[in-house]
């Protein structure tokens, strides 16, 4: 089960039990940005391999609108990042 703490940076971590080991997910919407960008290079350099082989075009096109369509993912995570800071900030801070 998920557990979320804040820190000393304010900071919600995720954390998750694997045994004995602990997975730690911090900065939640820099590393969905990050696994959002990682995701978009690969339909990309996947649908460009794909073009190289004719059978294969209209699903290397496929991935390229995939693609295409995921980079406006980005802006909306940053969107959303910056709305879920200023709704949780006390009053008093500044923007």
């Amino acid at each position: 089960m998920p557990e979320t703490r804040s820190g000393p940076d304010r900071t919600n971590d995720i954390r998750l039990t694997l045994g004995k080991d602990q997975l730690v997910i911090s900065r939640r919407y820099e590393t969905i940005s990050i696994l959002n960008d990682f995701l978009v290079a690969l339909w990309f350099l996947i649908g460009s391999v794909m073009f190289l082989l004719p059978a294969w075009v209209t699903t290397g096109t496929l991935l390229f609108v995939l693609g295409s369509a995921q980079l406006l993912i980005r802006p909306c995570i940053r969107l959303a990042h910056h709305i879920h800071l200023r709704r949780i900030a006390p009053s008093g801070w500044g923007m």
